[in-house]
């Protein structure tokens, strides 16, 4: 027996106006802008949001925006999306491809918008069909890990109803029709830490005279392998990533200073904590038995927390996408060690629910190599791939799923 909830999505997702939306899509696409720079992003979302009718409410956090729509008793329901590109040159060779030199929508940010665009004029066109608040956020800054706190700290909550729940998804890598739930940790935690290493520069003819940062810094990415390998047990799953090494400036200098760029990603605080002890023990260590100077300098930059669904809350919203979605496209993968700010969207006990939309074209997973779907998904583009293209089958659906997971709680 079909539930209310799935019922009535199907009903009122079998119009959409896919043409207008894609289009939409084409233009946002076109014009991706960086985080906290989103203007003209935000500013073609909140004219979706106030043509269907919904309050609007602009500049939160910066570029954030929101939209609301009271419609009777019931609960508050906030959906969101998160707007801002990366610094990525596109490669994608699309007639529609970033026309903004070294900026793309590389994590698909733009099919998020035009969702959370969707949703507002299915939902605003059926109000006779659900009772409760709708609350739509576009968020800004979410590469930098920055935006959801920042709407937060502007007084999100003192302009908008508070939530009784918060629902977001996220366009994914695979063959376009799965949405993948877990009812728990569904994403990582990311920490990135900077690393300067203090040398005595000198001439490349003397490096007698000089203690090379270089050296050291090699040294040191090299023993920063075994943090995971040798110091974090194998039952707890962790990454290290140096994404960056910079010294020098010509081939006969040897110079004062390297620097390394680090990036954790962790699905415990225990972990990580035990692995930043780690990095501070080697790094000092390295350069104390290098002889340089002075210790290393170690910073923290951008810092994600876990995303931890609420079991009961996905189960419900997991449940009506098996419905209007299809049995079998609905599944669990796991966590994932990707990371999200969505959490500091969250009011301090208020349960959420965050999936998954694969997007993967047809075409291009069936010439992707392999012969197994884990191969494959390896081998096809992700996000922040400068290859990256979502399938513009899946804007439909993406609308469907916030829809529907809305009215989980809509029709009550």
């Amino acid at each position: 027996m079909t539930s209310a909830a799935a019922r009535i999505a199907l009903n009122l997702t079998a119009d959409l106006p896919v043409s207008g939306l894609e289009d939409f899509y084409r233009d946002l696409h076109r014009h991706p802008e960086l985080s906290g720079e989103e203007h003209r992003t935000a500013g073609k979302l909140v004219e979706r949001f106030a043509e269907a009718g919904f309050d609007t409410l602009e500049g939160i956090g910066g570029t954030g925006v929101a939209g609301v729509l009271r419609n009777g008793d019931g609960p508050t329901v906030l959906l969101r999306a998160d707007m801002d590109a990366l610094p990525v040159p596109e490669e994608t060779g699309l007639s529609y491809a970033s026309s903004v030199d070294g900026v793309m929508h590389a994590c698909g940010h733009d099919m998020h918008v035009t969702w959370l665009a969707g949703a507002a004029g299915a939902l605003a066109a059926a109000r006779d069909a659900w009772s409760g608040t709708l609350v739509l956020v576009g968020q800004p800054a979410e590469e930098t890990g920055v935006g959801a706190a920042a709407m937060v700290a502007d007084g999100l909550y003192e302009r908008v109803p508070r939530p009784d729940v918060l629902l977001g998804q996220h366009v994914a890598p695979g063959p376009a029709g799965f949405y993948p739930h877990s009812p728990g940790l569904i994403m990582s935690a990311t920490t990135d830490v900077d690393i300067v290493i203090h040398g005595r520069g000198g001439h490349g003819s003397r490096p007698e005279t000089t203690v090379d940062p270089v050296v050291t810094a090699a040294y040191l990415v090299t023993r920063l392998q075994t943090v995971v390998s040798r110091e974090i047990a194998a039952r707890d799953s962790a990454v290290l990533t140096v994404g960056r090494i910079e010294a020098g400036t010509r081939h006969n200098i040897i110079p004062t200073t390297a620097r390394l760029s680090l990036n954790l990603r962790t699905q415990s605080p225990d972990v990580r904590d035990r692995m930043i002890a780690a990095i501070r023990r080697i790094a000092t260590g390295e350069c104390l038995a290098a002889g340089c100077p002075t210790e290393p300098e170690i910073t923290f930059g951008n810092d994600f927390p876990i995303t931890v669904n609420d079991a009961d809350t996905d189960r419900r919203v997991a449940a009506v996408h098996t419905e209007v979605l299809g049995a079998g496209t609905v599944f669990d993968p796991g966590p994932a060690m990707g990371s999200e700010d969505f959490p500091h969207l969250v009011p301090d006990g208020v349960p959420y629910s965050y999936w998954f939309v694969t997007s993967t074209t047809a075409d291009v997973w069936d010439a992707a190599p392999g012969t197994d779907l884990m191969e494959k998904f390896h081998a096809v583009p992700s996000n922040h791939s400068p290859q990256f293209a979502p399938d513009l089958v899946t804007v439909a659906p993406g609308v469907r799923t916030l829809v529907s997971g809305a009215l989980a709680f809509l029709t009550d």
